[in-house]
């Protein structure tokens, strides 16, 4: 860790440092790494592999999926499979992956971040405390959709996304597909 901060590299985590790695802390590490990629090639999954799920979260994220197909006998290629039939991009090589995400890096390709002047910037220690209340108080078991949460409690959808942020680091929601996020327990 050290050293990749020596060399100018970042450590990001949701675990405390020096936490020794388990297998169900996957999921989150991967549900990270999906966010911070253009895209996720999965090359090998099994019908309940552990890979479905961040290729799951890059869906969510709104980042490319691309499968490396495989044997319709071979048990290693079903999830990768299953993929391409749903959407995802049939990947042979490099080439392939090239294709699709060198428009988005392009100089002439639009942002994939665009700021407005209109646009307000939240400092999450501007945030009271009463606003991040009213999301919790928003939020219960059942998932309920971000726009109802920005709708219900009359906050910006900056504020809201931030206390989401918050709450999703400190391990008290649980994030499902289309934009539903519910309170654990």
């Amino acid at each position: 860790m050290e050293e990749i901060v020596r060399q100018g590299g970042a450590i990001l985590t949701e675990m405390p440092f020096g936490w020794a790695p388990r297998a169900k802390d996957f999921p989150r590490r991967n549900r990270i790494v999906s966010g911070m990629s253009l895209g996720v090639v999965v090359v090998e999954a099994a019908t309940r592999s552990g890979t479905l799920h961040t290729a799951r979260y890059a869906l969510d994220q709104g980042r490319e999926v691309f499968a490396v197909p495989g044997s319709p006998l071979d048990p290693r290629a079903e999830g990768t499979n299953r993929l391409i039939r749903d959407g995802a991009t049939l990947t042979c090589s490099a080439d392939d992956v090239i294709a699709v995400l060198r428009p988005m890096l392009e100089d002439d390709a639009p942002p994939l971040f665009e700021l407005h002047e209109d646009d307000e910037t939240v400092v999450p220690d501007a945030i009271s405390p009463q606003s991040r209340a009213a999301v919790i108080e928003a939020l219960g078991p059942a998932p309920v959709s971000v726009d109802d949460i920005i709708s219900h409690t009359g906050l910006s959808s900056s504020v809201v996304s931030v206390i989401l942020l918050e709450l999703d680091l400190a391990g008290r929601i649980e994030r499902h597909g289309n934009q539903l996020v519910s309170l654990l327990r």
